[in-house]
């Protein structure tokens, strides 16, 4: 952790700025969710972006609606909705006002809570054909892809719109850096805008989702999480 002891909450300024800056520098942070007095989180491994109304896999492609009003709004806000009403997924809300723009959560890697999550993931659900036998899923598989995660977490449609400045859903600086390397490649799970090389995640890291593309991009070392400094803003 930072000096050795507290997390700190990511400010407003650190959504209010690119897309792919926030998406980068979202790896390695921790996503954090209370409710009803329990508390999970985990630390981001996998992100997408999704920019503006000329991406057309972004809610914002076919202009401003009722449901896409959170990705207009301020930066630093969940943005959480239904995937062919089934799963919630969350997503945080960057740039500008006006400028509509998100980074999907895709995968965490579980910290806290995570006995509460394997609970919540061998509920019976709308939509899933069956329930995972929670004593079979590894730790890693709990968060593995975006509707897994926010049913682990307990996230639902009653997130969406909260300020991620707030503390009931936020965003920690625990001070982990990266040692593996980020790879970037193509978005994965849409039919439209797959070309754009806009998903990053912790190449080799057991909790991401899918499999990596012949043609990501690799930057930084190779390793694990270790305490230090945090990677730029």
């Amino acid at each position: 952790m930072r000096n050795g002891s507290i997390p700190v909450k990511l400010p407003r300024d650190f959504y209010d700025r690119p897309t792919l800056d926030v998406a980068r520098d979202l790896i390695g942070k921790v996503l954090v969710h209370s409710r009803r007095g329990a508390v999970t989180s985990g630390v981001i491994v996998e992100v997408e972006a999704y920019i503006g109304e000329s991406d057309p896999a972004c809610h914002a492609a076919p202009g401003p609606t009722r449901r896409n009003e959170p990705l207009y709004g301020a930066p630093g806000h969940a943005y959480v909705y239904l995937n062919y009403g089934i799963h919630a997924l969350v997503n945080v809300v960057t740039e500008a006002c006006g400028s509509p723009a998100a980074v999907l959560i895709r995968a965490l890697d579980p910290l806290d809570g995570i006995e509460l999550m394997r609970r919540r993931r061998a509920r019976a659900m709308k939509g899933r054909r069956s329930r995972p036998d929670a004593s079979v899923l590894t730790q890693h598989d709990l968060c593995r892809g975006p509707g897994n995660l926010t049913m682990a977490m307990g996230i639902t449609l009653a997130e969406n719109r909260l300020d991620l400045l707030g503390d009931r859903l936020y965003v920690d600086d625990r001070g982990l850096s990266v040692d593996r390397a980020i790879a970037w490649g193509g978005r994965i799970g849409i039919r439209v805008g797959t070309e754009q090389p806009w998903r990053a995640w912790v190449s080799g890291h057991p909790a991401v989702s899918g499999r990596p593309p012949l043609s990501a991009q690799v930057a930084n070392g190779a390793g694990g999480w270790h305490r230090g400094s945090s990677p730029r803003r």
